[in-house]
């Protein structure tokens, strides 16, 4: 995996996605047990923000200390790139002669491919408005974690088919686990997403569902995923989405259509009592503080097998 983009994770096997989870159980393992891991020693990463961020800048930030690399923080507004500046393509073809790799955070996934086609060092998607792929390999780990063996569970996912959603999708047909879509009509994922999830599906022996019932989407499931109503970008939709997504609500009433031992995610940040109650996301079945801390270790996965 030595030099290749982290762009979409339709663009890794089965066996390069359980690789990445493997070394980020072993770098999770050592980081516990305080044992030096400086794998990036001398390395640098560019790290570019065209929207705010906590949980990618912290991580991915931290992440590079720990493998003893450095992270450079570069806001767009604060670098000559889009608009008036420099083209995408020109800045990635110039910054990526200076690091060893670029992380970016972006409003268009169209950036990111320019980003990669134009860079001599590998790109990550750290979100862009079609995927978050680093999101989904912390929650996959997450589950692993929990579970075991991956094969075979079912995932149900609750409320908005955003970018989030899109990269589940992918990333639950790779790796053979049952994902069922709940969202209220018009609101379903990327169609290009599910045709290609499903497509990865026959071949991994899993399902791929897209309905309107939350109900269906978690009976008998493993895990119960669930995100804002409102993305950023969706503010000003936001009066109509509160009222169009309230049926979607994570509470006591919805998981327990769930089996017992299952568990709950959310990419964060939570908006407590809209998307997901109190009582859910604090309770005995949620995993949201776990699946927040796995970004650290599975990014940190990517940045050493990539850069």
């Amino acid at each position: 995996m030595k030099g290749k983009h982290f762009i979409n994770i339709s663009d890794f096997t089965a066996q390069e996605l359980r690789a990445i989870l493997d070394v980020a159980e072993e770098l999770k393992t050592k980081q516990r047990d305080s044992v030096p891991h400086e794998l990036l020693a001398g390395k640098t990463l560019a790290m570019l923000f065209e929207k705010t961020s906590t949980r990618t800048r912290v991580s991915f930030e931290v992440g590079m200390h720990q493998l003893g690399g450095h992270a450079l923080f570069l806001e767009y507004r604060t670098i000559q790139i889009g608009g008036t500046g420099e083209s995408i393509g020109d800045t990635a073809r110039v910054i990526s002669r200076y690091v060893d790799g670029i992380m970016a955070r972006v409003y268009k996934h169209s950036s990111l491919e320019e980003m990669a086609r134009n860079s001599i060092s590998p790109v990550i998607n750290g979100l862009s408005d079609m995927g978050h792929p680093c999101q989904i390999m912390a929650d996959l780990l997450t589950i692993k974690e929990e579970f075991g063996d991956l094969k075979g569970l079912r995932v149900a996912w609750i409320g908005d088919g955003n970018n989030v959603c899109n990269s589940l999708l992918i990333g639950c047909a790779k790796l053979g686990m049952d994902i069922t879509v709940a969202t209220p009509v018009g609101y379903e994922p990327n169609i290009q997403y599910v045709a290609t999830a499903r497509d990865i599906a026959k071949e991994s022996g899993s399902n791929v569902e897209v309905q309107n019932n939350p109900e269906q989407a978690v009976w008998h499931s493993d895990v119960i995923y669930t995100d804002t109503w409102v993305s950023m970008g969706d503010e000003a939709q936001q009066e109509e989405r509160l009222r169009v997504f309230q049926p979607y609500q994570v509470n006591i009433s919805l998981v327990s259509k769930a089996k017992d031992s299952s568990i709950i995610l959310h990419c964060l940040p939570a908006h407590r009592g809209y998307e997901i109650t109190n009582e859910v996301i604090d309770g005995l079945h949620s995993r949201v503080w776990d699946q927040a801390e796995n970004r650290l270790h599975t990014q940190k996965a990517i940045m050493s097998l990539t850069m």
